[in-house]
């Protein structure tokens, strides 16, 4: 019997910490263990540590997860807590995915300082974001504000703005939820016309693979909706080579059996975007999200592509 305290490593941020401790609780009431078998071991990554610059501009995604990969990978720690929508389509030999859990709100929220929505900003006000799917999809409805790189975690943000670094921002759903500052939101914005990034609000672990005794204590509160759901999302993603340097948006509804995705992919500065829509058996979510991104790469053409970089 596991007499040892199975050791889960997070970033330190409020909201990673609030992940982990969620995803604690849910594994304690799932096997009806006490507090102290769940250690929370907390590493400082390099995206944490980096704050004046755009992730694109010093590696993506993976900036978010080496840290607590290097450890996961040596068995200093047993699994680790992620946002899904951190994590590289590619992760390290001997690293997989083992669950996700019940995914929170996908939507963005807009946070108006000047302006309570998106579309009542003044011409010429400066929304921050720091991400280029969201700076993307700004202009592309907006192309008259002005949209400036603001990096942070969400109480950072949240300061920068009032402040008055910038007049409104974007910050997701789930992490205020996840927080307490659901209140903050001004405008939470229709996933039709501003899609969320793929695996935006699901939480997932990422385990070492042949770990049985984690395998099997993680096993029991894997949600199979968002795992599907994210599934189709990450297999998109992975087709057009998604990272933080990539504006792409994806999003897939798991209904009884059934599976429908839509995304878009957009240049830099909004002007140009594609979009599809797909569906199909749930069973076949990672095949429908992989046809859905070689078919609108294909629809694009290697011209459009090359604005992202």
């Amino acid at each position: 019997m596991q007499t040892k305290p199975f050791r889960i490593g997070t970033r330190g941020s409020p909201l990673a910490l609030a992940q982990a401790h969620e995803t604690r609780r849910r594994l304690m009431e799932a096997h009806g263990l006490p507090e102290e078998m769940f250690e929370i071991v907390i590493l400082s990554t390099q995206g944490d540590r980096i704050q004046d610059r755009a992730l694109a501009a010093i590696g993506g995604k993976g900036l978010f997860t080496a840290e607590l990969e290097e450890q996961l990978a040596d068995g200093r720690l047993d699994f680790a807590v992620h946002s899904s929508k951190d994590m590289p389509t590619l992760l390290p030999q001997g690293l997989y995915i083992s669950a996700f859990l019940p995914r929170e709100d996908v939507r963005d929220a807009f946070v108006g300082k000047t302006a309570p929505t998106l579309m009542g900003l003044p011409s010429g006000a400066v929304v921050g974001s720091a991400s280029l799917r969201r700076q993307a999809l700004i202009r592309r409805l907006r192309p008259d504000l002005n949209v400036t790189i603001f990096r942070g975690q969400v109480d950072t943000r949240l300061r920068k703005l009032a402040e008055g670094e910038a007049d409104a921002t974007l910050l997701a759903m789930a992490g205020l939820n996840r927080l307490g500052k659901t209140d903050v939101a001004t405008e939470v914005l229709d996933p039709e016309s501003f899609p969320p990034a793929p695996a935006q609000g699901a939480i997932c672990i990422e385990s070492r693979l042949g770990d049985k005794r984690t395998d099997d204590l993680i096993s029991a509160m894997n949600d199979p909706v968002t795992w599907t759901a994210v599934t189709c999302e990450r297999g998109f993603l992975a087709t057009l080579d998604g990272s933080c340097r990539t504006p792409i948006a994806g999003l897939a509804k798991v209904e009884g059996g059934h599976v429908a995705f839509h995304g878009m992919i957009l240049t830099p500065d909004g002007s140009r975007f594609h979009e599809i829509r797909a569906e199909g058996k749930a069973s076949e979510a990672a095949a429908i999200g992989r046809t859905a991104g070689e078919t609108i790469r294909s629809r694009a053409g290697s011209g459009f592509f090359a604005d992202w970089t």
